[in-house]
């Protein structure tokens, strides 16, 4: 039984609707609608051919498969790439290639992205003249050490 219902329009009446490869996933597999290539260091527009209606306090979080990443470079300029719930319009991919070498081809269908969708809280912001004290500090990158 799904934990909330999100709406979903097909803009191509031939694309697969997003899937869970397994039960239990985060991600549900995005494709994309139109075949590409993008060469190496480049980036690209992906279009997946389908808007979703996100409820009011989830936002939708596109990020790389794990599996394309590895075999072919493939991943995503902006990542975790943000829907937030009240837009309306097509989901498209940021897609960058990071393999120095090689051209990616991507077909019209292929898996190239996950959605996953999460609670995101109303976040009210106080301004304070001072925060406080934590163990960690200002520390920053790297700041916890290598091992």
């Amino acid at each position: 039984m799904a934990d909330i219902t999100v709406r979903i329009k097909r803009l191509d009446p031939d694309v697969a609707l997003p899937t869970y490869a397994y039960a239990g996933d985060a991600g549900l597999d995005l494709r994309a609608s139109e075949s590409a290539e993008i060469a190496p260091h480049r980036r690209a527009l992906i279009p997946t051919g389908l808007a979703i209606a996100i409820p009011d306090g989830y936002a939708g979080f596109v990020q790389p498969r794990s599996g394309m990443a590895l075999k072919q470079g493939l991943s995503i300029a902006n990542t975790p790439g943000l829907i937030d719930a009240h837009y309306r319009g097509e989901l498209k991919i940021i897609a960058v290639n990071l393999d120095p070498e090689r051209t990616i081809h991507i077909e019209r269908g292929e898996r190239i992205a996950q959605l996953v969708i999460q609670r995101v809280p109303v976040v009210e912001l106080v301004e304070v003249g001072e925060l406080d004290e934590t163990d960690r500090g200002t520390g920053g990158f790297g700041s916890s050490g290598t091992e």
